[in-house]
């Protein structure tokens, strides 16, 4: 084991492709060897190296390169499911996101598909978000919360959100007033994280999960949807076992509990492993 784990180390450099296809995002795009992204107030430029250029000229991990690998993968490499996961799809990574994108970017994305996110999310962009230049390219950011917090419902819907523009304008006055502060998020423990985000009108247990996953750091979160579960019953029937057809935010938690008790403080990796591997197995569109 302890070989093998570090001939995957040795080779798991940053997999672009792997990375931005695998549903934690929906605002990028292919420009010849160039991944352009919107990330909040700013635009990011990736080439095949993994080399980030910023808009805003600030740094950041957004590949989370500095994650200690070798002790991720010691964490969830726990079976031969996980091993060919990780080896398929060597280099995926967890994304460090804007907050506040991240936020209404999982709101929106509740009963849709990841073709219609990302039309919905552009128009959200173009409508309320700040037009710049970079790299001789047009670009719009994501729009800051108190844009979205103050436009009406008619305004959100011509963006294509539908019965989730009243969410987003809430969502977006929690953040305002501060009674969503991700900074604060990022501190706390996961439950309390998620006690506090799952206030937000629109956001329940898989979403909530998926923006502590994607942008609060919470590496233990497991967002759970249809893929996730049609994943856990085929491939871990008797140890994440059900016992019920739908899933009760009762039923949410004892399913977390045992994954994180098997993949451990990092389980959010091993759902994105996972995750791209079933859904690249059914042939899903991407980006």
């Amino acid at each position: 084991m302890k070989s093998y784990l570090f001939e995957m180390i040795d080779y798991c450099k940053i997999n672009l492709e792997n990375t931005i296809n695998s549903g934690q995002v929906f605002l990028w795009k292919k420009d010849q060897n160039n991944w352009y992204g919107i990330n909040g107030q700013d635009v990011l430029r990736v080439n095949s190296l993994g080399k980030i250029k910023s808009y805003s000229k600030q740094k950041t991990d957004y590949f989370r390169e500095k994650d200690n690998l070798e002790e991720i993968l010691k964490s969830i490499l726990k079976d031969k499911i996980t091993r060919y996961a990780v080896k398929k799809y060597l280099g995926l990574r967890l994304l460090r996101q804007d907050p506040f994108q991240c936020f209404i970017s999982f709101i929106v994305s509740s009963n849709s598909n990841i073709q219609k996110i990302r039309i919905t999310l552009e128009n959200i962009c173009k409508i309320f978000g700040e037009k710049v230049s970079f790299d001789n390219k047009e670009f719009f950011l994501f729009p800051e919360p108190k844009f979205l917090a103050s436009a009406s419902i008619q305004e959100i819907k011509k963006c294509g959100t539908g019965y989730r523009s009243k969410f987003i304008i809430k969502a977006s006055e929690m953040v305002c007033s501060d009674e969503i502060n991700f900074e604060y998020l990022k501190k706390c423990e996961y439950f309390k994280a998620k006690e506090i985000i799952s206030k937000a009108p629109g956001v329940g247990n898989k979403v909530a999960d998926c923006i502590l996953l994607f942008s609060l750091d919470k590496t233990e979160a497991f967002p759970l949807d249809r893929w996730m579960i049609r994943i856990l019953e085929k491939y871990y029937p008797k140890i994440f076992e059900l016992g019920t057809k739908s899933i009760t935010n009762k039923q949410y938690n004892v399913l977390h509990e045992k994954i994180t008790k098997y993949f451990g403080p990092y389980s959010g990796y091993a759902q994105q492993f996972l995750f791209k591997m079933e859904r690249d197995i059914y042939k899903k569109n991407w980006l």
